[in-house]
């Protein structure tokens, strides 16, 4: 998916969530556990709940990997599910260089046909050239993101006066372009989006932490939000464990909407639809 289509499918359902489905074979509701793939038996239903209000989903890929076999083939089952329309990111965060780096693009853009993968920029371009040499594919780059511990690091004032996450983005906007390069940052870091637009005003951002994690939709919407649209701002636990009984798709649908509804609000307020 190019962007001009993401952009398009943001107008079309008037939203910018993204669906996280970290889907644990423990934490869903006990009757799918009757079926052969419990796993891709939850995805299809909360996939069929809110298609309609998403315009992405990202599946954590270690709650695959740890299921084995049977994980991976869940995974697949699932994005092939997943509309053509709608975004499909591999929440991997790969990071190797070289033919390892090659062997990740080949599993995830090939096999997976996944249109993203999140990576991580810590051992440079080499790490991440490979990726940009797909048509229509996307990587997208840890710079800030939502746990605690992101301080450690990510903060650190450098001698030039930046900090790393600021430098990692200033050094990479180079590597790719706004068709093929997104950043991860948290919502949870809401007010260092202004930070982030001065360097990269027109990229568009994944922003995971709304929800459990405690990140404001607003605050996120009032420093991010880019003449594009420019984000897509992740949900998992809030929406695909809305519920763990019967209805647990339609709780979803719920969940979904609700955040739909919301999103729309802020669209309409901002120049983007008018475009």
């Amino acid at each position: 998916m190019n962007r001009e289509e993401l952009v398009n499918q943001i107008k079309l359902k008037k939203t910018f969530l993204c669906v996280g489905l970290d889907s644990d074979i423990e934490k869903i509701p006990k009757h799918l556990l009757e079926f052969e793939d419990p796993v891709f038996e939850f995805n299809k239903a909360i996939i069929d709940a809110t298609k309609d209000f998403c315009v992405a989903y990202k599946p954590n890929i270690a709650f695959y990997e740890k299921n084995g076999d049977k994980g991976w083939i869940s995974l697949k089952k699932t994005i092939q599910y997943i509309p053509s329309n709608i975004l499909t990111i591999a929440d991997a965060k790969r990071g190797d260089i070289g033919n390892t780096s090659s062997m990740y693009a080949k599993a995830f853009f090939e096999n997976l046909n996944f249109n993203c993968i999140t990576l991580s920029p810590y051992m440079g371009f080499d790490s991440v050239s490979t990726y940009l040499s797909y048509k229509n594919k996307w990587i997208i780059l840890l710079a800030l993101t939502s746990n605690k511990s992101s301080l450690d690091f990510q903060n650190a004032k450098l001698k030039n006066g930046l900090h790393l996450f600021e430098e990692i983005i200033k050094t990479s906007k180079k590597w790719g372009s706004l068709k093929n390069t997104m950043y991860v940052v948290g919502a949870t870091q809401a007010e260092r989006l202004k930070e982030v637009r001065k360097i990269i005003p027109d990229h568009f951002l994944l922003v995971p932490g709304f929800g459990k994690q405690g990140g404001s939709l607003s605050k996120v919407a009032k420093y991010a939000l880019n003449s594009d649209c420019g984000i897509l701002v992740n949900s998992s636990r809030n929406i695909i464990y809305a519920s763990d009984c019967l209805n647990f798709a339609e709780n979803a649908k719920i969940e979904s909407k609700k955040i739909q509804q919301k999103m729309s609000i802020i669209l309409s307020q901002s120049d983007f639809l008018k475009k």
